[in-house]
């Protein structure tokens, strides 16, 4: 597209030099009553053609710009959505999988964290270890 948009461009250039090698003359043009400028005529046909291309681009500018800023933050609504949905699904994988395995407390390992009652309990109960210091 670049390419395309040069070759216009360069294909303007040359004609506006072919238009002005022929119709290199003198105008005067009266601004005031009392203030001529006089000036040639493709320099004139130059003032026109910015006159009219200037206003428009700024409006284009200003309207790609508004345009990116637009993209710009859509992108980054969907980009939040996108984290906090695979946080809540992380959170929800995880809170799935402490479901089913036990939950152990804090600061406590192997026969600390077990209930006192427990039969499973691999502690130096009586009569496990065949007495006690005691007897």
């Amino acid at each position: 597209m670049k390419v395309l948009r040069t070759i216009i461009w360069v294909l303007a250039a040359l004609g506006f030099l072919v238009f002005a090698i022929y119709n290199w003359q003198p105008v005067e043009l009266r601004l005031w009553q009392n203030l001529v400028l006089e000036t040639k005529v493709p320099v004139l046909a130059l003032l026109a053609f910015t006159a009219g291309f200037l206003p428009m681009w700024a409006v284009h500018r200003s309207v790609v710009w508004s345009m990116s800023r637009r993209v710009r933050t859509l992108e980054n609504s969907l980009k939040n959505t996108a984290m906090a949905h695979r946080a809540d699904v992380t959170t929800a994988a995880n809170a799935s999988h402490a479901a089913d395995s036990p939950v152990e407390k804090p600061g406590k390992t192997g026969a600390e964290g077990s209930e006192p009652f427990d039969i499973s309990d691999t502690g130096g109960g009586a009569g496990t270890d065949g007495g006690s210091a005691g007897e």
